[in-house]
């Protein structure tokens, strides 16, 4: 069996750091990106071997995994790229993980278990910060209270964004808010629901955000309501409302070209002191149909960080991994608590 693995989009801010703390921690990756300047600068800096291709070129892509164990793509927007490295995986028998927080990413994911399990091949999409955390959190509530009708999640982060994290959330402004309800992924606007949450250090506003557990707690727990919250001045809370009609101009080519070249031109990603400094911290609450009520926290390193960890935490699991194939979620693939295995992280606290 192949025992090399890649890093895709490693040029990127992401990839950058999770490429050079595997080559301290002597994991040795492929640098792939369709980059050649970036990627074999980057290659040049770490020693490390390079593989440039584009996704777009199916049969180069199939031609580069062929000796690849384990993918982990980090090259956004995933909605535009996840599909054809997926395909390109499962064509060259390579286990698939990213760092995607995307829902549609999480969901168009799902629907390769079948094929997945057929070629025995893992798909576990979300494996850094989006969402090894809050999954894990899910997966413990569920446990804490087996019959729980609705799962609340949340998290308090003063992580910042990196070019790719930011574009990605410009994107998502004209797709508006989501939440699950009866099993179901449902369009709410932005800003759609407000509450007080203690996340570990006293009482804070939030609002909903549709973050990619609306997609992965449902498939680790079952749960079929299903809302997660960030940490929201209320004037933003009530901003995000009243430009909620606006989403059809936000999602204009012209409109997001700019918002993008914004970005590029303004966001650099937080330094390593900035890492070190920006912690989080993560709140869950589970409800079931009598009134009891399960609330879980747990604290964790920057999210940059969890996410380096997260990725190299599922590289060692799937290099000499035994079991089934198929589409996993974090929780499920490397258990409940995989998040406490992390540099920085605490315990999950249940109440």
């Amino acid at each position: 069996m192949a025992s090399n693995w890649m890093i895709y989009g490693a040029n990127g801010y992401t990839g950058h750091l999770l490429a050079s703390e595997a080559k301290r921690q002597g994991l040795n990756p492929i640098l792939g990106g369709r980059n050649p300047a970036a990627v074999h600068a980057l290659g040049s800096l770490l020693g490390l071997e390079c593989r440039i291709f584009d996704l777009d070129e199916q049969a180069r892509a199939r031609e580069v995994l062929a000796d690849i164990a384990v993918v982990v793509h980090c090259a956004g927007p995933f909605s535009a790229t996840s599909a054809p490295m997926l395909d390109a995986c499962l064509a060259s028998a390579t286990h698939y993980v990213d760092i995607t927080g995307e829902i549609g990413v999480f969901e168009a994911a799902r629907q390769r278990d079948t094929q997945a399990r057929e070629l025995g091949l893992v798909v576990c999409p979300g494996v850094g910060f989006d969402v090894i955390p809050s999954d894990c959190l899910a997966t413990c509530l569920h446990q804490a209270l087996p019959d729980a009708c609705d799962l609340a999640l949340g998290f308090d982060s003063g992580s910042g964004l990196s070019p790719g994290t930011a574009k990605t959330s410009v994107e998502g402004l004209k797709f508006g808010g989501k939440v699950r309800r009866a099993g179901v992924i449902t369009d709410v606007p932005l800003g759609y629901k407000r509450r007080s949450i203690n996340f570990g250090r006293g009482e804070k506003p939030a609002v909903t955000i549709p973050w990619g557990d609306v997609s992965t707690a449902y498939h680790s727990t079952g749960i079929g309501n299903i809302e997660v919250y960030l940490t929201t001045p209320p004037a933003i809370a009530i901003l995000m409302r009243l430009i909620d009609p606006l989403r059809g101009l936000l999602g204009l080519n012209a409109v997001q070209n700019w918002l993008k070249g914004l970005i590029g031109r303004k966001v650099k990603g937080p330094d390593a002191q900035a890492r070190e400094r920006q912690r989080t911290w993560l709140w869950g609450e589970a409800r079931n149909a009598a009134g009891q009520v399960r609330t879980a926290r747990l604290q964790t390193a920057n999210g940059y960080e969890v996410t380096v960890h997260g990725a190299l935490l599922a590289v060692r699991h799937l290099l000499d991994y035994q079991g089934p194939g198929g589409y996993f979620t974090p929780s499920r693939l490397f258990g409940a608590r995989c998040i406490e295995q992390l540099p920085g992280s605490g315990r999950i606290e249940i109440e």
